[in-house]
């Protein structure tokens, strides 16, 4: 891949974790330039609604006049296919997973679906499409206490709650409900959180993830001081071997192109067990991603610049 040509940062767009996209998108313009490159951040406008922004988009794209795509969208079309789709269309090549295996991973279901098939090991589970006449001692009864009550196709724990009564499971499918058209119902792991990053189709070191809140929400995720890193992760060699080859599986499972990070639980009995593949993981220098690498002995401008030259 020629240097010379220009890389196009994509950033921002029409999701919930915008704000955290425009910080990874300056992050790798910025680590972009440092090393020489032609760079255009092109910020992605909001919207309220999606008639004709895909359009305006691909305008926008297009007046840039860049040869190559870096993306560094997070969520609603950014994650799901659909800039990918794009992108295709108009032959601009772009950094990352290609359009299924994106799908996959923003759809929380079907992607829990193809673990299965594969024999990845992941909570049980049920999925809701509406609220009528729910029984949420039913839910207690057959996934134990506490329970998970997520959204289908939010990344960043939005609309994540953890609930151990009635009452607090009702609202959590209420918050749940305003994110998505389907939500589901988990069992809740009890064990080590921990995340795997995946660089050139291998693991990276183990990050093991201590949030000091009641577990690793949007505000631990994003606010400094509320969640403790160890990189890489002390686990035993046995089940650190173990968690790196289920997060290598899982993200071949999707089809997932060259990098993404496996969120996992190490349960309290040692068994791995996967959460959901993020196939456009944070991109700022204190992202997990970064920190994985950078354990790895390939600092951050080094990893935008490897996931740059992966596209062919």
């Amino acid at each position: 891949m020629k240097t010379k040509r220009r890389v196009g940062v994509l950033m921002g767009g029409p999701s919930r974790e915008r704000d955290i996209s425009i910080k990874s998108g300056k992050a790798v313009s910025q680590a972009l330039k440092n090393k020489g490159i032609d760079v255009v951040p092109v910020e992605l406008m909001e919207c309220s609604a999606m008639n004709g922004y895909r359009e305006f988009v691909k305008q926008q794209i297009l007046s840039c006049n860049i040869d190559i795509a870096f993306i560094a969208l997070h969520g609603e079309f950014g994650e799901d296919g659909m800039i990918q789709r794009l992108l295709e269309e108009v032959n601009i090549p772009y950094t990352g997973s290609r359009i299924d295996a994106s799908k996959l991973g923003m759809d929380k279901i079907s992607s829990k679906d193809i673990f299965k098939l594969n024999n990845i090991s992941i909570p049980r589970y049920t999925v809701i499409h509406n609220k009528d006449k729910l029984n949420a001692q039913q839910y207690f009864t057959i996934l134990g206490c506490p329970l998970v009550v997520k959204p289908s196709s939010e990344g960043s724990s939005i609309g994540l709650s953890i609930v151990e009564s009635e009452n607090d499971f009702y609202i959590a499918i209420d918050i749940a409900f305003k994110y998505s058209d389907s939500v589901i119902i988990e069992e809740y792991i009890q064990g080590r959180e921990i995340t795997v990053g995946i660089l050139e189709d291998k693991p990276l070191p183990i990050v093991e993830i201590i949030p000091k809140r009641k577990f690793f929400d949007f505000k631990a995720k994003y606010e400094k001081g509320l969640t403790e890193y160890k990189v890489p992760a002390s686990i035993d060699k046995t089940q650190y071997d173990a968690c790196q080859r289920m997060a290598l599986e899982a993200h071949k499972a999707l089809g997932a192109h060259f990098f993404s990070r496996v969120d996992m639980i190490l349960s309290n009995n040692g068994i791995p067990v996967v959460l959901e593949v993020n196939t456009i993981p944070g991109l700022t220098e204190m992202s997990l991603l970064p920190k994985a690498a950078l354990a790895a002995g390939v600092d951050f401008e080094g990893l935008i610049l490897k996931i740059l030259k992966s596209v062919e």
